[in-house]
């Protein structure tokens, strides 16, 4: 893969093997992962003083303190940074998250494999799947979709502002993808690439310059490509939305081409291995989220949504599926009283009927989970 500075644009070519370099600017690379966070100058620097002085693992643990600008949770401990690096091949994911003082969002990575947003966002994708040789998401978190594309056999670049996230993603969750970590209000490193499949998930709602956003989005679209956003909070929500939110129209300034669909329409069709139906945008107070697709491809059912038969919505075919461990003898056993507020209304494992794989009463779990 192939990068940009995301201060002037030019292309960075590596100087050492821990580093990328452009002239006046030089960069971290940590683990395999770029770091060109444009706000973080003096961790750059800090990161880069290691690498050079040969102590590749101090700059890993500089690089984990970091935090996106609106974390509201615990400073990290170094002592704590120092022992998840130290056994970092032993460790399991929930292990590392707390030992990242991760908090709630270490709850929602680790069951994010049932929670109804992310079965909505594979649903998405998998009604209008291109077989994509190539993927790029932005704010890939921990990589759970990644996971997903990669074991399809799709070429995948994650994105996240967050440098631990990529890292745990490639440690735990999908290692066969590569990863940058970079800011998307500055320039976009991989902005000169092209991608078959392009995805934000649950995310592009909290992220800056939303129209300039979703403008590059599109650029990054290889020709015949698609564009997958899911979880677009609606402000009309009766309750009050879950987070930073938009009214319809609003939406549909942002995205007037897009085909919409109301996410309980997509866990419907994942459950009865129907085609979701599309909707319009509307001010409907039952409607949580909305999640759309772009794309300029000429199918033979006219860009119809394919049925949720199988594919990147259900577990692949050598996958070693296991309990979900928030069900302890069917009864359901919440991570936090917040965890429950935000998706247990509309949990597909809370049913007994149905196919386990599909409603998700039996998961895929990484090995080290």
């Amino acid at each position: 893969m192939n990068y940009r500075s995301p201060v002037t644009g030019r292309p960075l070519v590596a100087d050492t093997s821990h580093s990328l370099a452009a002239p006046g600017e030089r960069w971290p690379v940590v683990d395999g992962i770029p770091y060109l966070r444009t706000d973080s100058e003096g961790l750059v620097a800090v990161a880069l003083d290691h690498l050079d002085a040969g102590c590749p693992d101090d700059a890993l643990v500089a690089l984990l303190t970091d935090q996106d600008a609106w974390w509201t949770g615990p400073a990290t401990d170094l002592g704590e940074l120092k022992q998840l690096v130290c056994e970092r091949d032993t460790l399991t994911l929930r292990a590392a998250m707390g030992l990242l003082r991760m908090g709630p969002v270490a709850d929602y990575f680790a069951h994010r494999w049932s929670d109804p947003t992310y079965l909505a966002g594979l649903a998405l994708v998998e009604a209008h799947w291109c077989k994509p040789g190539t993927g790029f998401e932005l704010a890939c978190g921990i990589g759970h979709y990644l996971r997903e594309l990669t074991a399809r056999g799709v070429a995948c670049v994650g994105a996240d502002v967050v440098f631990s996230k990529c890292w745990l993603a490639k440690y735990w969750v999908a290692p066969a993808a590569e990863y940058v970590v970079f800011d998307a209000a500055a320039l976009w490193p991989v902005e000169t690439q092209k991608f078959d499949f392009v995805a934000c998930h649950d995310a592009f709602y909290f992220l800056p310059d939303q129209p300039r956003i979703a403008g590059l989005l599109r650029e990054a679209i290889a020709p015949g490509g698609v564009l997958a956003v899911s979880h677009l909070h609606n402000a009309a929500v009766s309750g009050g939305a879950m987070g930073p939110a938009r009214s319809s129209s609003e939406w549909a300034a942002l995205f007037p081409d897009a085909v919409v669909y109301d996410e309980r329409e997509l866990r419907r069709a994942l459950l009865t291995t129907d085609a979701p139906a599309a909707t319009a945008w509307f001010d409907d107070p039952e409607i949580e989220a909305w999640s759309i697709v772009e794309t300029d491809r000429v199918e033979a059912n006219g860009g119809a949504a394919r049925a949720l038969t199988g594919g990147l919505a259900m577990p692949a075919a050598d996958a070693v599926l296991q309990p979900n461990p928030l069900l302890d003898r069917g009864t359901p056993r919440w991570p936090s009283d917040r965890y429950r507020s935000e998706y247990g209304a509309a949990a597909t494992w809370m049913s007994d009927t149905g196919d386990a794989a599909r409603n998700r009463r039996i998961l895929d779990l990484p090995a080290r989970w």
